[in-house]
């Protein structure tokens, strides 16, 4: 094997490798996590190690009281979060249909101009 392909093959990977560890390892008593324990699974768990140093500081500064998802939250309503976008929205009922739309005559919700007709469908079934 040339050296350049050797260099490219496993260097390359391995600077990564260092450079993820390097990193945890220099970050992590920011976040208050253990340095060392990072920088090895940074380093031994190739790019998923990285990652989950990564989502785990991130989640060490959580604050429920900003969240407002959170299940104390003012914004939730009736248990359910709704996002800001889809607030005032009309509300849907069982199966998608409109909530407001309690129309007995039309069962189904046929759009206008069709009506299907039951009352066929269960004499040819007959």
């Amino acid at each position: 094997m040339q050296p350049l392909v050797a260099v490219i093959l496993v260097g390359v990977p391995l600077a990564w490798l260092v450079a993820f560890a390097a990193y945890a390892y220099l970050d992590a008593p920011n976040h208050g996590m253990d340095r060392r324990k990072w920088a090895l699974i940074c380093f031994f768990v190739p790019l998923f190690g990285f990652f989950a140093y990564v989502f785990e500081r991130g989640e060490r500064d959580y604050d429920p009281s900003e969240d407002p998802y959170a299940p104390e939250s003012d914004a939730r309503k009736a248990g359910l979060a709704v996002h800001e976008r889809r607030r005032g929205e009309k509300g849907l009922g069982p199966a998608g249909t409109e909530a407001d739309d309690a129309d007995e005559t039309n069962e189904w919700n046929d759009p206008d101009g069709i009506d299907i007709d039951d009352d066929r469908d269960e004499n040819r079934a007959g």
